[in-house]
């Protein structure tokens, strides 16, 4: 699996991609494939308080119910309307599929995640491949 270069990750499968201060978060490719198929989507609403490592919603499949929580602090801009009627949006492509996107109160906490390549050295390591 090949991540963008120009995310940031998680340990917890989701992604972030920042320019500055503002900031897109998504659920990685590993995340949506270990899920399956997403019927469901909880997001917060606009204006939201993140704080990192702390949960902000939930994706939920037929197979189980999965915190999303914030790889950086900030507070929600918007939310991807579309997946409220059309989840699987994430299934189709989980890298390209943006929840939230937010304002970064802190973007140093970025240094704190892990680039393409370690997070698909983490990814392995977890899965044994």
């Amino acid at each position: 699996m090949s991540y963008p270069s120009s995310y940031r990750f998680t340990k917890e499968h989701e992604w972030i991609e920042a320019n500055g201060t503002e900031a897109t978060i998504g659920i990685t490719e590993h995340a949506q494939s270990l899920l399956g198929d997403i019927v469901f989507v909880d997001l917060p609403k606009i204006g939201t308080a993140l704080k990192q490592k702390e949960s902000f919603g939930s994706v939920e499949s037929v197979k189980a119910v999965s915190d999303v929580y914030a790889p950086a602090s900030g507070q929600v801009t918007a939310i991807n309307d579309e997946l409220t009627s059309a989840p699987e949006k994430i299934n189709e492509d989980a890298n390209g599929t943006w929840l939230i996107k937010a304002t970064l109160s802190d973007a140093a906490e970025l240094d704190s995640l892990l680039d393409a390549a370690a997070y698909e050295q983490y990814v392995s390591e977890e899965t044994g491949h």
